[in-house]
């Protein structure tokens, strides 16, 4: 089998994975297509028409239309859940980790295409990645086939984590923190922002140090503002926690 029929099957598998034949063949092409790889053939090094688009448009829509699908899920089988609740739960169902492991599941990271940086540097692995081109692969689905197709992937992949009595909400770490600083000190805690290393996927891109009443409390360090603020929480209630035990 050569290169491009072996390429054509892998595809096919991810359309049968997907659940999904593309009427629209570029929507799919353009999903799969990383920045990296638009840049160089916007730079000319592939030879190819210099009109190419990354996934990245595509990864903001499936983004809005997964938390869609997936909010009206949680809206019907948890009528009696508040507003934060049910954010709550959406982030954690749709959270990276949960779309990166679901892409890597499916071999999205054998058809991506890449640049020859992120090829060598293990991006058919990346965990941002994954979950951008999963997310573009979504917004892909809807543009071609509307709500309908992307309801019954969602329900493939996600029906069992959106069963009413398998659904649970953990407390968000700022919440918490937010909760316990202002029961024990009266304020707020406050987040600031240290280093941005300003490159888009670093998975240590912000730097977020948390502090009360002027006291350093702990830092966090993610591939967003909000991954790291929310481990910098995480990792002050550890040392509260910590420091309540060494007390007895």
């Amino acid at each position: 089998m050569n290169e491009d029929a072996e390429e054509a099957e892998k595809i096919s598998r991810l359309e049968e994975e997907l659940g999904h034949r593309f009427r629209d063949r570029v929507l799919l092409e353009m999903a799969l297509r990383h920045s990296s790889h638009a840049h160089e053939l916007l730079l000319g090094e592939s030879g190819s028409d210099t009109s190419v688009e990354s996934n990245e448009r595509l990864e903001f829509l499936g983004d809005a239309v997964l938390a869609l699908v997936v909010a009206e899920a949680l809206y019907a089988v948890k009528p009696d859940w508040r507003e934060g609740d049910l954010t709550r739960a959406l982030h954690s169902i749709v959270e990276g980790r949960s779309l990166a492991d679901l892409a890597r599941s499916i071999g999205v990271g054998e058809v991506l295409q890449l640049g020859r940086t992120e090829e060598s540097s293990g991006g058919r692995e990346k965990p941002s990645i994954l979950e951008d081109a999963m997310e573009a692969l979504i917004g892909a689905i809807y543009l071609d086939g509307g709500l309908d197709p992307v309801e019954r992937f969602v329900r493939r992949f996600f029906g069992k984590v959106l069963a009413a009595d398998a659904i649970r909400v953990e407390r968000h770490p700022k919440t918490e923190l937010q909760e316990t600083l202002m029961a024990v000190e009266g304020e707020f805690p406050t987040y600031q922002l240290l280093r941005d290393s300003e490159v888009d996927g670093d998975e240590q891109r912000f730097t977020i140090v948390v502090t009360s009443k002027g006291k350093r409390l702990a830092e966090g360090v993610g591939r967003t503002k909000r991954a790291a603020e929310e481990l910098a929480a995480t990792r002050a209630l550890e040392t509260r926690i910590e420091s309540s035990e060494s007390e007895y």
